[in-house]
């Protein structure tokens, strides 16, 4: 129930696809409904029905095991044979034949959305099942139609300002499959006019056709997607799960890059003609409370139940028949000792205008993984905060058109490499991120350097950001959690300080920028002084470093970034902040305070995240054990220490039951109290130590983990074996100074209390609980000096 409030019933749109799929698809079919059911259906059910479901479809003959990673087979094989060899089979399961969704004409639903503040018009066209012959062309004509500044609907509805968001996808499940239209118009456009202008822009498309062009851009992708699905041990035996478990064939990967590579124009533009053309439809209109006039057609569809007639699934005279094992399965088996972690072996040069490269050779798949960050971002802000949000809009501008590509020239080159380039901003930089398949890298960084040096700032694409993101502004303030994180960092350094603003800025400050910003920052803040280079994957230092000699160009000057004020704000005693957001179904809690602990890799920083683990850092931590898996009152409840060379902050955060609030408060400040006052037990000491030394060993497999990895080793100079002298403080840390360390960092009597929630159902509550409670707007200023 938890889960469904937090990732459905209590978020923008959350109910879209629910209640498109419940008017696509016959009554009673399979996905006739979400996988999370109704809340009817959860309190109906019992631990009976739990019981006959997993007899019914938990047998091995409905199973499949895949194993990767350092492992010898022949060992694999012996140990699946001994968990899994004695299980009984269970009853068949045979392939499900289910009435398609066959629609004569559209079907119109809508529905309010309490937390919805912009209109979304949801149209849905029923295809086919996932590896139908068809699923290549498909892919291909969603990539066409509404994927990339490129597609269709995005030239003739969000380039012309008609539309916010216009986007297409196709999504293929084992017993049917859909083709997605999303769209979100512009302020002062109702959904009827969405609704026509993107039929005449399918019109447009049947004029223009397929190209050449599209075509070898969408079989680039594919290709790099399918060989960067593999970086890691995760990705490889997944494949091979779904693969075997729906094909019978753990090597389809093969015959699925042979599909795609075959698609040809006429395929595509017949999938449009067979599944799109005049077709019947579910479209939906998401209606924001107040805005029920901007629906795009009056509903003219009633589901039908008379029909149903509920199949028989085989649940009657289920017995458990026990394995006959040789061992007790009622006894975990333990863990091997920790595997020495493999981290990269890694490079660096510093180069004679400043730039510093670290780079590390992976040769196990074709790829290359680049990061180029150039000092500044947000803390620029610092000496400005007027213009918060500058650099974000920045780097925005900075993926928009160059003097020799537009926009949508430079996606299809980019596309057609299968490679990926884009710019964004952080706290303290500007990071180009570059991912290509090791032959184009030399294509592709002739793009990443007509990005960086050639950039064109149109005021039309200026305009056209500007007002995404005001819009984007208004949506995030009916979203409890980014409200909640959002208000919680003004708490923790106030409001005027640049560690407590937003880096994507506010209403006021985006609206008062100007393209002349844009233009200023370019042309202040590139510079070679302080560049980071991360280069990671097949690839060796030789042959990288004339390859990145374009880097050369950037302006030799020093650039000041400005100081900050890391102090943080004093508490002098815990008191709840309360933010309505009226019909809430769920609260979000965020409890903490600045620590003022900067990153360190071996220092109280690492201890303090240590310490964390049994509190709130892991599944099986103290909070989620009381909060998910006692009391049932949330989806998940974490606590964490962040740090960065600026300052750090500890975060309980949680979205809550709203009828449970208060008792939530209580149970989580008794949880920190406890654990500071009586420390942890040697059981969770033990636990931690076999849990994080065996996770650790997952952290490097990836391009961007493996740049990340060495990334942090050049931000913060550490040594080549951090690592060896992490696990050296891990395996040697004792209770006393576990227990020391959350005497030091946990006073609950001195922590924020942020609220965000339904105030009419929660405030009786929450006075009860004796806190002073102080009540906030969505932007975290006081309602009154003190509400209650």
């Amino acid at each position: 129930k938890n889960e469904r409030g937090q990732n459905y019933d209590n978020r923008p749109y959350g109910l879209a696809n629910e209640t498109a799929s419940r008017n696509l698809y016959p009554y009673g079919h399979p996905y006739s409904w979400l996988t999370i059911g109704y809340v009817e259906d959860l309190n109906r059910v019992d631990v009976n029905d739990l019981k006959n479901f997993f007899l019914r479809w938990y047998g091995p003959n409905n199973a499949t095991v895949s194993v990767g990673g350092d492992v010898k087979p022949a060992e694999v094989v012996k140990l699946v044979e001994k968990y899994f060899g004695n299980i009984p089979r269970g009853p068949e399961v045979n392939p499900v034949v289910v009435p398609p969704a066959v629609l004569s004409s559209d079907r119109y639903v809508s529905y309010v959305d309490n937390y919805a503040k912009l209109p979304l018009l949801l149209v849905v066209y029923p295809t086919v099942p996932n590896y139908h012959k068809d699923m290549g062309a498909l892919a291909c004509l969603a990539q066409v139609l509404g994927q990339g500044k490129n597609s269709v609907l995005y030239q003739q509805m969000v380039k012309k300002q008609t539309a916010l968001q216009a986007n297409t996808f196709s999504s293929l499940s084992e017993l049917a499959g859909e083709f997605f239209i999303q769209l979100i118009p512009s302020p002062g456009k109702s959904l009827a006019a969405i609704d026509s202008i993107y039929r005449n822009s399918l019109d447009s498309f049947e004029v223009r056709g397929v190209t050449d062009e599209d075509i070898a851009k969408f079989k680039g992708g594919i290709e790099s997607q399918l060989i960067n699905g593999l970086q890691s041990v995760s990705g490889k035996i997944s494949q091979l799960a779904s693969f075997q478990t729906f094909t019978g064939n753990p090597n389809k990967i093969a015959d699925l890059i042979k599909m795609y590579q075959a698609v040809t124009k006429e395929d595509v533009m017949r999938v449009y003609n067979e599944y799109i053309k005049g077709k019947g439809a579910v479209v939906l209109s998401v209606l924001p409370k107040g805005q029920e006039k901007l629906i795009a057609a009056a509903d003219n569809y009633k589901i039908d139940s008379s029909k149903y007639d509920a199949p028989d699934y085989g649940y009657t005279g289920l017995k458990y028949t026990k394995a006959k094992d040789n061992f007790d399965r009622s006894k975990i088996p333990g863990n091997g000792a920790n595997p020495t972690v493999k981290v990269p072996k890694f490079w660096r040069k510093d180069m004679p205008n400043g730039v510093k490269m670290i780079g590390t050779e992976s040769t196990e798949i074709p790829t290359v993984t680049i990061t180029i960050t150039i000092p500044g971002g947000h803390i620029l802000q610092a000496k400005d905060t007027a213009k918060v949000g500058l650099a974000s809009m920045f780097a925005s501008m900075m993926n928009e058109d160059t003097r020799n590509y537009t926009a949508e020239q430079m996606a299809v080159e980019l596309q057609k490499l299968g490679s990926n380039v884009s710019v964004s901003s952080k706290f303290n930089g500007i990071t180009f991120s570059i991912q290509t398949l090791k032959k184009n890298l030399d294509q592709t960084l002739a793009l990443v350097e007509e990005r960086m040096f050639n950039p064109k700032f149109t005021q039309d694409a200026f305009t056209r950001i500007q007002k995404q993101r005001l819009q984007g502004f208004k949506q995030a303030k009916a979203d409890p959690a980014a409200v909640a994180d959002v208000v919680f960092a003004k708490l923790n350094y106030g409001p005027n300080n640049i560690l407590g603003m937003s880096e994507d800025g506010t209403e006021y400050t985006i609206a008062n920028l100007k393209l002349q910003d844009v233009e200023d920052y370019y042309k202040n803040y590139m510079s070679s002084k302080g560049v980071k280079v991360v280069i990671v994957g097949d690839v060796k230092q030789t042959e990288v470093l004339p390859k990145l000699a374009f880097l050369n160009k950037l302006p030799n000057k020093k650039i000041d970034l400005p100081a900050v004020d890391a102090k943080t704000t004093d508490i002098d005693k815990s008191k709840v902040y309360l933010v309505d957001v009226p019909k809430a179904a769920q609260s979000q809690f965020r409890v903490g305070y600045a620590t003022g602990l900067k990153y360190d890799a071996t220092g109280d920083f690492y201890k303090s995240r240590l310490m964390n683990y049994a509190l709130g850092g892991d599944f099986n931590s103290r909070l989620n054990l009381n909060l998910r898996e006692d009391k049932g009152w949330t989806y998940g409840a974490r606590s964490s220490f962040t740090a960065d060379e600026y300052t750090g902050d500890f975060e309980f955060s949680s979205g809550i039951r709203a009828d449970a609030t208060d008792s939530a408060l209580v149970e989580v400040m008794k949880e920190l109290k406890g654990y500071r006052e009586n420390g942890i037990t040697e059981a969770e000491l033990k636990f931690m130590k076999n849990s994080l030394g065996q996770r650790d060993a997952l952290s490097y497999e990836t391009g961007f983990q493996k740049a990340g990895f060495i990334g942090r080793i050049l931000d913060y100079n550490l040594p080549a074996n951090y690592v060896d002298q992490q696990n050296k403080i891990l395996a040697g840390l004792t209770k006393q100074q576990v227990d020391a360390m959350a005497k030091r960092m946990l006073n609950p009597e001195k922590m924020n209390i942020l609220l965000v929630g339904d105030k009419a159902k929660i405030i009786e509550g929450v006075k009860k609980t004796g806190y002073e409670v102080i009540e906030l707007d969505v932007d975290g200023k006081p309602v009154q000096k003190k509400a209650f």
